[in-house]
């Protein structure tokens, strides 16, 4: 697939997962306002009012503010396991409130160590306060080297960090549009490489907002392609536990070296977003100097949070937690694909992750649009597909990964909302 392809691949594909035991429920009785209020935000002459910063803030932030269903950000609706809170609890009550150390806590190192037994002997595992930081912390590193003269890329859909931290240091941004069936073409991705001098790539594994996973070969691919040109390789598998096939994604943890760093967090797999605790492998001869950043810009991950995660990944619960977190999100994927599918939206099959990405029906073609009249309409967020690229804006991101109740009464509110601003039109 050419770089220059355009969304129509994704219209292309519809999951072919189906719901399981579905219950019939009645939609919700929506409070409708007057119509010229979905109509005012949906014409294009009607002026926006003026939003500064991500609008996955601003739409979860008009929920807690004014109250409504919340399927706009990334935050899992599902409490941590009990007995993570049970082992969170007791330590509180020891002497564990000053700072970590700066690389992590020593238990926590050590599972790690554990876990990623295969890594080569000269990678290194770090503790960061969540996966965000991770990735900053490395792109600062990184692009010091060069400064201003460092061109970064993802693939499109690009996930608000990856677009942005290249914007904060004044370099350049590229991306590559995701073949929903072959991620991309080889020869044409390498064309694209070479063509825009490219230095780091982010790659998502499952993706945010689409969650396709790379393959093996695509993997190797990159890392070769990285490795040759003295280019980095960042890999962001914050969904890793949370696939949708049988078989989890493939990371190439044996092949880390200097052009390849891998990041993950425990913040999605037991629902503690707030606790803020990730980490990242990387080869040591970064360490000294990524190290001396963390220092005077991070510093170290909350203690308490590091111990308490510790203690409860040497418990049966920390792997069964796990099973039944993705049964619950497979579960709403199954439902909010049928149900939108059936109300004219597109749903690409995905592979894992927190979200269904899918694009609007027709006549919609401005998500920030349609996502502010939806809410001021039905109290119901969503985020608007433009946030991650100007050739997504006729697609939403809806975020699964909440109680079923929540979830089917959001869904409802959209398919309800498009229906009537649709007879309206």
């Amino acid at each position: 697939m050419s770089r220059h392809a355009t969304t129509q691949h994704f219209d292309k594909l519809s999951t072919s997962q189906k719901p399981r035991n579905l219950e019939t429920q009645k939609h919700r009785n929506l409070e409708t306002k007057n119509i010229e209020t979905i109509m005012n935000y949906l014409s294009p002459s009607t002026p926006l009012p003026k939003i500064t910063g991500s609008l996955i803030s601003y739409f979860s932030n008009m929920v807690k503010l004014n109250g409504g269903t919340n399927l706009a950000q990334g935050i899992p609706g599902f409490r941590p396991p009990e007995k993570l809170l049970e082992i969170f609890s007791q330590i509180l009550q020891k002497d564990i409130h000053q700072y970590a150390p700066g690389c992590g806590n020593k238990k926590l190192l050590e599972h790690l160590d554990a876990k990623y037994s295969n890594r080569p002997s000269t990678a290194r595992i770090f503790i960061s306060s969540g996966a965000t930081e991770a990735v900053s912390l490395i792109y600062t590193y990184l692009q010091g080297n060069k400064g201003k003269d460092f061109n970064a890329m993802s693939f499109s859909p690009a996930y608000e960090s990856y677009i942005h931290l290249p914007q904060i240091f004044g370099n350049n941004f590229f991306t590559y549009p995701t073949d929903p069936e072959i991620y991309f073409d080889n020869e044409d991705f390498r064309k694209f490489f070479v063509e825009n001098k490219i230095n780091v790539i982010f790659v998502a594994s499952p993706g945010n907002p689409y969650g396709k996973t790379l393959s093996r070969e695509k993997l190797d691919y990159l890392i070769d392609l990285c490795e040759e040109f003295g280019s980095y390789l960042i890999i962001d598998s914050v969904y890793c536990e949370l696939y949708f096939n049988n078989e989890p994604p493939y990371y190439p943890i044996e092949r880390i070296s200097p052009n390849v760093f891998y990041v993950n967090s425990f913040s999605k797999r037991f629902s503690i977003t707030g606790w803020r605790v990730g980490y990242f492998i990387f080869d040591e001869s970064h360490f000294d100097k990524i190290s001396y950043i963390h220092d005077y810009i991070g510093l170290s991950s909350a203690a308490p949070q590091q111990q308490a995660i510790a203690e409860f990944l040497n418990t049966d619960e920390s792997r069964t937690c796990i099973t039944e977190l993705r049964n619950k999100i497979l579960h709403n994927l199954a439902i909010g694909n049928e149900r939108l599918q059936k109300a004219g939206f597109v749903c690409p099959q995905n592979d894992g992750g927190y979200f269904i990405w899918a694009k609007l029906p027709e006549p919609w073609n401005d998500s920030l649009r349609f996502g502010l009249a939806l809410y001021d309409e039905v109290r119901t967020a969503v985020i608007p597909g433009v946030h991650f690229g100007k050739e997504w804006n006729n697609y939403i991101r809806i975020n699964i990964a909440r109680e079923e109740d929540e979830f089917i009464r959001g869904i409802n509110n959209l398919i309800e909302f498009t229906k009537r601003a649709k007879a309206q039109h």
